[in-house]
Parts: C-alpha cells; structure tokens; sequence
C-alpha cells in the first residue's frame, strides 16, 4: 500500500508501506528508504535508493544485505553510531541532535528514541543512542520515531505535520503511551506502525478513539 501527499510546497510525496517499521517516501523521482529489511519486501526489484535512514541496530531494522539491494555507488546511508559499525563507517553517523543534508531537497533531524519504563529500558537504553529521524521534504516535517517511548525530546518537537509512531508492545508505546505522544505532537497525520509480530495485540482501535479530534489516524496494513 501507498499514499501520496503534497507537501507545504505543493511537491508530490508517495510513502510506501512495506511491513513493520520498513518504508520508503519518493519525492520527485528520488528515493529515500528507510530501516531496509530482506524479509519485508524484494528490495532487488525495487528502484535503488538515494537515501537510506537506519533507526538502530535491531534485526527488524538493520539489514546491510537489504540495502546493498538498493545501494548505488551515490547513495547516502544515515545511521545511529551502533549500526555505523555494519557499514564500517561508510555512513552518515547520526546522534541525537545531529543535523544533515545528505541532498538538497531533504533535511534530516536525529532524534534520540529510547525506553522510558521500568522494567523496558534495556529494550532500547538511552546510553546506546538510537535515533529516530525528523525529514523535512518540501517544508513538510515527517516524524519517524524508531522503536521509542515518549521522551521530552520526542515531546519537544515542533511542526509535526506527519508522524510514524510505534506501539508494539512491550517493546515500545502502549496505546496510551501512543495518544499521549500525539497530544504533544499534533500531528495532521498519524500513522500508527512497529506494531504487530509479538503476542501483545495492539488495540488500534482504541487508539483511534484516544486520538480522535486530534489528528487523521491513518491505518496502514504493515503486519
């Protein structure tokens, strides 16, 4: 599945959703992917990628063979330090707070993405500096959260018009966890992805309640 939208300056975005937390929006005949994963879809026969953003080093995220699939020699690969270490430095090494512009149609935010929970923080420890990424593609910012919790980074974030947030739990948000994430983003639109393949079923449909009035939650099949 896909949608198109148009950003702030009228350019046709298309956001593909191939399973889990793999992804990939298309501007302008570019291609950006993000978290590649073999399993997920046949990156081969896809078209090669400009960009590819890497949240962190987990198996559902971090896959070199799938972005040696769409790798081309001008490919720009942006990754946290952890998953810097699969490409042996080739990449863009991305910490909280860094900034890049790996084109010049893209602008990328990292984003710290960690566990809040006690009794989760070793799933994603803050020490370790995962990343979740904020794009902005034609004045439009695209929030990508990674496998995170609410955290006052994610809460600080300003201009959010589109946000990707996990709940898978108990590796990431909880319904609520989810809602109050939206509260403080307000998003136009919210997808809700990372969810599913664990035996906690997400209630998305009461997610879809918590969130009503706030922003369009826009379910996507990426199970």
């Amino acid at each position: 599945p896909a949608d198109t939208l148009t950003t702030r300056d009228g350019t046709q975005i298309t956001i593909t959703f191939f399973r889990h937390a793999s992804l990939s929006v298309e501007a302008g005949g570019k291609y950006i992917y993000v978290d590649p994963v073999s399993g997920y879809a046949d990156y081969a026969a896809l078209p090669k990628a400009d960009v590819v953003l890497i949240t962190h080093s987990h198996y559902d995220h971090l896959d070199v063979a799938a972005v040696e699939a769409i790798q081309t020699p001008q490919t720009e690969i942006l990754c946290d330090r952890t998953s810097a270490e699969a490409f042996e430095m080739n990449c863009y090494t991305m910490r909280p707070g860094s900034v890049a512009t790996p084109r010049d149609y893209l602008k990328v935010e990292a984003v710290a993405a960690y566990n809040t929970t006690d009794g989760h923080l070793q799933f994603h420890p803050r020490e370790r500096e995962d990343c979740g990424y904020v794009l902005t593609l034609g004045g439009t910012r695209v929030y990508i959260a990674g496998d995170s919790e609410p955290t006052p980074e994610m809460r600080s974030l300003e201009g959010i018009d589109i946000a990707f947030l996990p709940v898978n739990q108990p590796y990431t948000m909880t319904v609520d966890q989810a809602a109050e994430a939206v509260r403080a983003l307000r998003p136009a639109i919210f997808y809700p992805y990372h969810y599913g393949e664990v035996e906690q079923i997400t209630d998305l449909d009461r997610l879809a309640r918590e969130v009503a009035g706030l922003t369009e939650m826009r379910v996507r099949p990426m199970e």
